[in-house]
């Protein structure tokens, strides 16, 4: 059995060659995509395992056409390019495989010796399916690679997918890029909060009702099951769902049709199911506040989101892809400068990526430069901060600042300014809470001038009218 690799870095080649002959391969190896073609059509190869980024050319445009030459050799990717769309693009050729860089050298062996024996047991190879372009799901991470390779595994089926992760985190996203990225495509993505629907009626909402069902039920309406009709049904917040919406929705997952509110038929669906919840429903099953045998029909396919703070390094790239959003909005066009970068990196986005976006908007309609730099971000970053209603039991000021340099951890040589916003904020709300909004009064309580009052309140954002006392 001998495997053909076409890798440029030589290191990583040999790295590769190494542990390929350990699992009883011959290796030929070249690093180019003309010398692929020839090794290619002078000896037969049991695998071709690919970087993306060669010499001369892309190492996934030219594959459709190894793909049909060679319709039985399985194809793995390698790529530093680490994107949604080059996870996608490594699918769309029929890659058995594909695998972001750093990888797991082992397990890339392991992945090689298996692609040949389903290749050996299936000699007529898998029929690709083209998909379209992908969503921009920003992020280069390992944690992030995880779930682009999770995504473009249940593209080409229809297996239930249920994704777990923080509030904030993107779960509605991904399950906009399973739709448009899969074969339901041209059909509707039907997204339904099931916390944000009364208990009452999140069956009709779901399942649909007939006329004089109930009362106000002047017509037939058709639930979201039947709305998302060749498409994909996206339940969101499935662990707030009321116990008898669980058992209704168990019984259509099993038997592949609903019955409306008030009616006697059995009515197929034809959609795709999407769920996802920000909680762990394992203790909710424990507690009987979620049905286990619910849980594995949904659980079929999990994907786990992971939270901003696992994926720091992905802070810089999207908060550059949330300008750019920003500025397509009517927003003032911003850019970050690298230790702005850096200190947002450094934050604990407990709302992860929907805080995150939040912020970048709001830090582009007030900063007073196009280029942010971090001294601009610490008041803003400063505002954010929800205020601390219920300090902790024997709490003092200096507790307080430790725990506030290990949460922030602004960058050197900001952390006085950083120090001094955090302080003033709430020093100043207090004050102007208690004069009424009267800047004259609150400059004479804190002791100082009443234009530099007036100054820092413009510099931190806050507006003394909020605290004029009315009536």
């Amino acid at each position: 059995m001998n495997v053909l690799l076409v890798e440029d870095d030589g290191s990583i080649a040999i790295v590769i060659t190494a542990a390929l002959e350990a699992e009883g391969f011959g290796v030929t190896h070249c690093d180019n995509i003309a010398e692929r073609d020839r090794q290619l059509s002078s000896q037969r190869f049991s695998a071709l395992v690919t970087d993306v980024k060669l010499p001369d050319g892309d190492g996934i445009e030219t594959l459709g056409v190894v793909h049909e030459r060679f319709p039985a050799m399985p194809i793995i990717i390698l790529s530093a390019q680490n994107t949604l769309d080059t996870a996608v693009r490594a699918s769309d050729t029929g890659a058995f495989e594909y695998f972001p860089k750093p990888f797991d050298i082992d397990e890339l062996a392991r992945t090689v010796r298996q692609a040949v024996g389903a290749a050996a047991a299936s000699p007529d190879g898998v029929e690709d399916t083209a998909i379209g372009e992908g969503l921009p799901l920003v992020g280069r991470s390992p944690a992030m690679q995880t779930v682009y390779r999770m995504i473009t595994r249940v593209l080409r089926n229809d297996l239930t997918v249920l994704i777990l992760g923080e509030s904030g985190t993107g779960k509605e996203l991904v399950a906009e890029a399973i739709h448009q990225l899969g074969g339901r495509r041209d059909g509707p993505f039907v997204a339904v909060n099931t916390a944000a629907i009364p208990a009452e009626l999140i069956e009709s909402e779901l399942f649909g009702h007939e006329k004089g069902a109930f009362t106000g039920a002047v017509a037939r309406h058709l639930g979201k099951f039947e709305q998302a009709a060749g498409g994909t049904l996206f339940l969101d917040e499935i662990g707030d769902m009321p116990m008898q919406a669980q058992t209704r929705l168990l019984r259509a997952l099993q038997s592949g049709s609903i019955r409306r509110v008030g009616g006697r038929e059995e009515v197929r669906f034809d959609a795709r199911i999407v769920a996802a919840t920000n909680k762990d429903l394992e203790p909710l099953i424990a507690a009987g506040q979620f049905r286990e045998d619910l849980y594995y029909r949904l659980n079929v396919v999990p994907i786990s989101l992971p939270s901003l703070r696992e994926r720091a390094d992905d802070i810089p790239a999207l908060a550059r892809h949330f300008l750019k959003s920003a500025a397509g909005e009517g927003l003032p066009r911003r850019q970050l400068t690298a230790d702005a970068a850096d200190l947002l990196s450094r934050q604990s986005w407990r709302g992860n990526v929907r805080e995150l976006k939040n912020f970048i908007y709001r830090m582009a309609l007030l900063a007073r430069e196009d280029n942010v730099d971090a001294a601009a971000l610490v008041p803003l970053l400063a505002q954010a901060r929800p205020p601390q209603t219920e300090p902790s039991e024997g709490g003092n000021l200096e507790t307080a600042v430790t725990r506030w340099l290990s949460e922030v951890r602004p960058v050197s040589g900001t952390v006085y300014d950083a120090a001094l916003a955090a302080f003033e904020r709430p020093l100043f709300v207090e004050v102007l809470r208690d004069t009424g909004g009267n800047q004259l009064r609150a400059a004479q309580q804190l002791g100082i001038n009443r234009n530099t009052l007036r100054k820092r309140l413009g510099e931190l954002a806050i507006d003394p009218e909020e605290f004029t006392r009315r009536g």
